[in-house]
């Protein structure tokens, strides 16, 4: 199974390139999105602040094999997000995290719970990982309740980028 492409019943999701810039653009300057993933000043994400990060994006997967993808719809081939696995480093943590986000016309239809399932399929199908963390604002109840579907568990209250975040947790199967 390759991670650089991946089906679920309603998504496809592929690899993240520089090409993805305007989507990717388009998701995280919108400020109902932003209120939860972007911590900079009150302002959203500049397009410059969202090439730097997607050239990130685009290193890690070239540094480990994997990363976040672009979701796009079967249906309709639209860009409805990205999301996947990354290596993290906030606080103390230096692990793999599931990370997600919709484009707000899609929110509460269940893509993020299927795009989350992937993700722990992946890391712990062809990436062979023992665990896998998911990390949120306390106050993000849609994303807290992603993670409870995909079988994480709260763990503690952490500290990142200045704010409280809750942890939570995936083991695999047995481990």
């Amino acid at each position: 199974m390759s991670v650089d492409r991946v089906e679920t019943p309603r998504l496809y999701l592929e690899r993240l390139t520089m090409e993805h810039v305007d989507d990717v653009s388009r998701l995280l300057r919108d400020p109902r999105v932003g209120r939860w993933i972007w911590h900079g000043p009150d302002e959203p994400p500049t397009e410059q602040d969202v090439i730097g990060g997607l050239a990130e994006k685009v290193g890690h997967w070239e540094r480990h094999g994997f990363g976040l993808w672009l979701l796009r719809d079967k249906a309709s081939g639209d860009a409805v997000g990205r999301g996947g696995l990354q290596w993290t480093y906030a606080v103390d943590l230096h692990e793999v995290e599931a990370a997600w986000a919709l484009v707000p016309e899609r929110w509460g239809e269940g893509l993020a719970t299927e795009l989350a399932l992937a993700s722990v399929d992946t890391a712990f199908g062809p990436l062979g990982l023992q665990e896998i963390i998911a990390f949120t604002l306390p106050d993000n109840v849609g994303s807290r309740r992603v993670m409870e579907k995909a079988g994480f568990v709260y763990e503690r209250v952490i500290v990142h980028v200045g704010l409280q975040h809750v942890l939570y947790r995936r083991r695999a199967p047995g481990g």
